[in-house]
C-alpha cells in the first residue's frame, strides 16, 4: 500500500497533485493545508473521501476506487494551541477514513493530521498525537491504522517515539528531513505513525513549490486478513471433518472420494 502525504503550504503545491499521482501512483493521498473549497474530485485514478470545511488551513483524504470502498469519514477537532484560539487557522486538525481494501480483503484507517505550529508546546503536540490515535480507534476499534501528516515536532523524536510506543503505535521517519523553511528548524516534520502495519519504507519525494517535501509510506499489513483467517479455518474443520468420516468408514485417508 503507497499513500502519499503532502503538507501544500496554504494550497500553494495544489497544481502539482496530477503530477504526483501519475508519477507515483498512490493508493491514498493525505493532503494538509489545502483549500478545501478547491479540491477536485477526482485526481486520475484517486477519489476525494472527504475533508475538512470549518478551517482554512483543510485537511483531504483521496483513495483509489478501485481498489478501497469508502466506508465513512470523520473530522476532529483536537486540544488548541494559543496559535489556533488568536489566529483560528485550524479548528479541525484530523482527518481519517475507514476503509475497505478489497485486494488485501480487510479493513483499515487512513489519517491525515496537522499539529499545532512551533509557536506551541511539544507537550501540547503530543497531546493531539495521542488524542488522534485514541479517535481513530473509535472510528475504527482494533483495525491496522496509518496517521500520516505534518507533526510539527522537528527536535527530540526519541520522546516522541517512546510515547508514541507506549500507546500501541510506531513512529517511522523518512529516510531524508522534509521542511527546509526555517534555517534552525530544518528536519523531518512530516512523519506516519501507525500500529498494525508493518512500514517498509518513507521516502521523502523532490521537493516542489511548498516549504515541506511530500512523504511516499509504503506499508503492508502486519498479519493476514481476518476473512482469510476464517476461510481456513473453515476449511480445517471441513478437512478434519472429512478425515473423521473416512476413518469411521474405512476407507484411507489418502483415498480420494
Amino acid at each position: 500500500m503507497r499513500v502519499i502525504s503532502y503538507n501544500l503550504r496554504k494550497n500553494r503545491a495544489s497544481g502539482e497533485l496530477s503530477a504526483l499521482d501519475e508519477q507515483y501512483e498512490p493508493d491514498l493521498l493525505c493532503l494538509q493545508e489545502c483549500d478545501t473549497l478547491e479540491l477536485p474530485s477526482e485526481i486520475g485514478l484517486l477519489h476525494l473521501a472527504d475533508s475538512t470545511l470549518t478551517n482554512r488551513l483543510g485537511l483531504a483524504i483521496y483513495y483509489r476506487k478501485d481498489r478501497f470502498e469508502a466506508v465513512t469519514t470523520q473530522a476532529f477537532a483536537l486540544k488548541k494551541s494559543l496559535h489556533d484560539r488568536l489566529l483560528t487557522p485550524a479548528h479541525e486538525r484530523l482527518i481519517g477514513t475507514r476503509l475497505i481494501d478489497r485486494v488485501a480483503d480487510r479493513e483499515l484507517v487512513v489519517a491525515s493530521f496537522h499539529a499545532a505550529p512551533l509557536t506551541a508546546l511539544n507537550s501540547l503536540r503530543r497531546n493531539q498525537i495521542q488524542s488522534a490515535h485514541e479517535e481513530l480507534n473509535l472510528l475504527g476499534p482494533g483495525l491496522p491504522t496509518l496517521m500520516v501528516g505534518d507533526y510539527n515536532y522537528p527536535i527530540f523524536k526519541r520522546n516522541l517515539g517512546d510515547k508514541i510506543n507506549k500507546s500501541g503505535y510506531d513512529l517511522t521517519l523518512s529516510d531524508s528531513r522534509t521542511y527546509t523553511r526555517y534555517k534552525f528548524f530544518r528536519g523531518h516534520f512530516d512523519l506516519a505513525t501507525s500500529t498494525g502495519l508493518t512500514i517498509d519504507n518513507v521516502e521523502t519525494l523532490p521537493q516542489g513549490t511548498s516549504d515541506h517535501m511530500p512523504i511516499l509510506v509504503t506499508s503492508t499489513y502486519t498479519d493476514e486478513s481476518v476473512h482469510e483467517t476464517v476461510r481456513q479455518t473453515a476449511r480445517q474443520a471441513l478437512r478434519e471433518a472429512d478425515g473423521a468420516a473416512r476413518t469411521s468408514a474405512g476407507v484411507p485417508e489418502e483415498f480420494d472420494i
